[in-house]
């Protein structure tokens, strides 16, 4: 039995886009990945974050990583390559060190929710510090209080960015 045309163009292997991006990412170890999907169209998005930010040359150079060591006659797809945006929550670890000095807000698995400056990101966890007002131990009025939160990344959520104007 003949197989129709239409059922012959499979899916693109994700592991053969995975290999190519890695190979970008060689080239270029300021950026990184932080998403890759590829739906059942073709249709690949890859998203990139950088230790100093992305560029729209970044996004054309990791474009032309992967879209120029696939064959188009062999698969059709159509690629799309973006940056991270202001908004994105924060998933990799790397981001979150570039983030250092920033003001996050974090819901953690304990349904807890943190709003802080980042003020170190270690392998491990992540540390959020905070001013706020509480009752005088002694008295009436509030004192302005100096907090500090430890978060393992494993207890995040979400952390996304709080953009300030």
């Amino acid at each position: 039995m003949k197989v129709p045309s239409f059922y012959t163009n499979i899916m693109l292997n994700e592991n053969i886009v995975k290999a190519l991006i890695e190979k970008g990412l060689e080239e270029r170890s300021d950026l990184f990945l932080i998403d890759l999907k590829i739906s059942a169209d073709n249709k690949i998005s890859v998203v990139i974050d950088g230790d100093n930010g992305v560029t729209v040359e970044d996004c054309v150079f990791m474009s032309r990583a992967i879209e120029h060591n696939l064959d188009r006659e062999e698969d059709d797809f159509s690629l799309d390559v973006a940056s991270a945006g202001a908004t994105s929550p924060l998933i990799n670890k790397r981001q979150y060190k570039k983030n250092i000095g920033r003001t996050l807000n974090v819901k953690a698995k304990s349904d807890a929710k943190f709003e802080g400056v980042l003020t170190e990101a270690g392998d491990e966890e992540v540390t959020l510090e905070w001013k706020t007002k509480e009752p005088k131990p002694v008295g009436k009025g509030k004192i302005v209080v100096n907090k500090q939160a430890k978060i393992k990344y494993e207890d995040i959520l979400e952390a996304k960015v709080i953009i300030k104007f």
